[in-house]
């Protein structure tokens, strides 16, 4: 297995993404003040910039659930429920399509047009 070692920029969006994630799922605010908690708490430190931006950008994307929106990830586990939402949600009909049988007053697969295989 690779060793991963981030540092810089990379380390910095990982740990504050990683703790604006720990705030939604909590139940907490996504704000300044609880993701600089959880990264002090975790022992790490960024630059004073980062968790207002974090903040700020789940503000404006309607909370962390709306930038992260499924649970898992990979293999045939089940599916989560979906989020609760004042909102109703639109039900959109596709119109149904008639089925043609390809076969249906073409040739047979002698050349024929009767449509019969014999």
């Amino acid at each position: 297995m690779a060793d991963l070692t981030y540092t810089g920029v990379d380390k910095d969006q990982l740990v504050v993404s990683l703790a604006a994630i720990v705030c939604g799922s909590s139940g907490q605010d996504v704000s300044a003040d609880n993701i600089n908690a959880v990264i002090s708490g975790s022992g790490n430190s960024v630059a004073a910039y980062w968790a207002p931006l974090f903040a700020s950008a789940c503000e404006k994307a309607g909370g962390i659930d709306e930038m992260y929106p499924t649970a898992g990830g990979g293999g045939g586990g089940g599916s989560s429920a979906p989020a609760a939402s004042s909102a109703p949600a639109a039900v959109v009909e596709k119109p149904k399509e008639e089925e043609v049988d390809a076969l249906a007053g073409g040739m047979d697969m002698f050349g024929g047009e009767g449509g019969s295989d014999y």
